[in-house]
């Protein structure tokens, strides 16, 4: 197998669309798995493979990034499962620098919303080819054409049907595959788990009259028309180009659908494509192995305090044992373990090509941003830290307990949940973060995995920007001037804090030859 048997996709939506459930259901449909659990079930089904943080699995929500590998049908998936949450946003915007396709779940009862719309604007900017999965169409949802009309305005998108639903929420009977004319329903029960395929000549089949009822029926075959001529027929010229996405509706929970999308990534997403650096594009291709870090994993395996970089190879026959240089740091590293994932299950991988991705474990040596390659000086470029929203400083109950504070800080930083940021006068860190669910998180990581007790106190200041000048010495005479509000990151980049917006404002027409960034490029 080469890169051209690679896919590597994301999984993205708005929370509570059925992401995590579709995830383990696209497992479980490719072997990877052999019981798919629902996000909140409970009893003897196993807790979802995809959430694997106690906090994860205590709330049904995910809150990082997991990679799961799988083999199906001589392709080799890459699937990366982001979190929903909004306030975890900044994880899925790296992950989404490392992949060459995504699909986007859509709640049928609720349409776009604010989450899918942002994520979808990442999608848009880096070229990524979208399948939209129109999820949950065994409960009531909107009316279907309806909704399409909404996503193609909203996202500026043709769209292409290739499964339709036959009845929704109790009145659902299966769903219709319009470009292979087969009818999926259930042997068992009317909506009950998907298990049959009937084989049609077209969606006025006589085989359907005696499966679905006729009053469903006849409005079903009316949409089915309605829904073959209106939408675009299906391009995988334009698909690839980002400018038509092809629709399934379905039901991750009762798994219609589910198969029929890793068909569609197999047949039609692009393989692992070129990417751009600082100096030029590196094709897949190439011999010489090139990569680099988008995800920081500290503690997946509380028996070891391990340190995981995740990183998405880019050319090159990658084999276990090799040297590869780290161009930040100018250092050669020899890669003994490198690793596959299902979540927090992993495997030795002893070799690997574009398009996947491994984890290289380290001791604080790696971070996001950083390039790997066989001796070249080029750096991937592409990945954002974003200015935090929300600043605190963090207490610490026992102070006999500081050296496991600044661990917890470091790795926590450096895998990306939260920003530290070291003050210039005073000993207390300050920590950035996008939303309070991520200091919740911090908060109950920090006692799981470190054995600290952490609070967070209000800071003056609301507003954090980085700083860069062509001059340095207007830089440090600005820095000197304004050291109360001045802190580094973890890069040692000097960082602006504003207590309001107006003040943000005011100082940056004050000091045009310095610029104030909300979007800092890691390195």
């Amino acid at each position: 197998m080469t890169h051209a048997s690679r896919r590597t996709f994301a999984i993205i939506s708005h929370p509570d669309a059925g992401k995590t459930t579709l995830t383990e259901r696209l497992l479980y449909a490719g072997g990877a798995i052999h019981l798919a659990g629902d996000v909140k079930a409970r009893g003897d089904r196993r807790r979802s493979q995809s959430d694997w943080m106690k906090i994860e699995q205590e709330r049904g929500i995910s809150v990082s990034s997991s990679v799961m590998t799988f083999e199906y049908n001589d392709i080799m998936y890459n699937l990366l499962d982001t979190p929903g949450h909004e306030d975890f946003s900044e994880d899925t915007y790296r992950t989404l620098t490392a992949v060459d396709s995504a699909i986007m779940v859509i709640d049928a009862a609720k349409g776009i919303e604010s989450q899918t719309l942002k994520l979808f604007e990442v999608c848009r900017l880096r070229d990524i080819p979208i399948i939209i999965m129109v999820n949950k169409v065994d409960r009531e949802g909107i009316d279907s054409f309806g909704l399409l009309d909404d996503v193609a305005e909203t996202l500026q998108l043709d769209l292409s049907p290739a499964m339709w639903p036959v009845g929704m929420g109790s009145d659902f009977y299966g769903v219709y595959d319009l470009q292979k004319n087969e009818f999926h329903t259930s042997s068992k029960a009317r909506g009950a788990i998907f298990d049959t395929v009937i084989k049609c000549e077209d969606v006025h089949d006589k085989q359907l009259d005696d499966l679905v009822p006729e009053h469903i029926l006849t409005n079903a075959r009316e949409e089915l028309e309605l829904a073959a001529e209106g939408y675009a027929p299906f391009d995988r010229e334009q698909f690839r180009a980002g400018n038509l996405a092809p629709v399934v509706f379905g039901s991750a929970l009762r798994e219609y659908g589910v198969a029929r999308l890793i068909e569609m990534i197999g047949a039609h997403a692009p393989e692992p494509q070129s990417r751009k650096t600082d100096i030029r594009d590196v094709s897949p291709d190439e011999k010489p192995v090139t990569g680099f870090v988008f995800k920081m994993q500290a503690n997946m395996d509380k028996n070891h305090r391990d340190r995981v970089a995740f990183v998405r190879l880019c050319s090159g026959h990658f084999k276990r044992s090799m040297k590869l240089y780290q161009v930040r740091t100018g250092k050669e590293h020899i890669i003994h373990s490198p690793m596959l994932f299902l979540a927090q299950d992993r495997e030795v991988a002893d070799d690997a090509w574009p398009g996947d991705v491994i984890g290289i474990p380290n001791h604080g040596t790696m971070q996001v941003g950083d390039t790997f390659t066989q001796g070249e000086v080029l750096r991937f470029t592409g990945l954002p830290a974003f200015a935090p929203e929300i600043l605190r400083r963090v207490t610490l109950g026992d102070m006999t307990r500081v050296k496991q504070l600044r661990a917890a800080l470091k790795d926590l930083s450096e895998e990306g949940l939260i920003q530290a940021f070291k003050p210039s006068i005073g000993s207390h860190w300050i920590i950035g973060v996008i939303g309070v669910l991520q200091l919740e998180v911090l908060k109950d990581r920090a006692k799981q995995e470190y054995r600290i007790d952490i609070n967070f106190e209000a800071v003056p200041y609301d507003t954090a920007r980085w700083l860069k000048c062509d001059d340095e010495k207007t830089l440090n005479e600005f820095i000197k001037r304004n050291s109360s509000s001045i802190v580094t990151d973890r890069d040692e980049s000097p960082v602006f804090l504003a207590k309001s917006a107006w003040e943000a404002g005011y100082v940056v027409d004050k000091n045009p030859d310095i610029s104030f960034m909300k979007v800092k490029e890691l390195e």
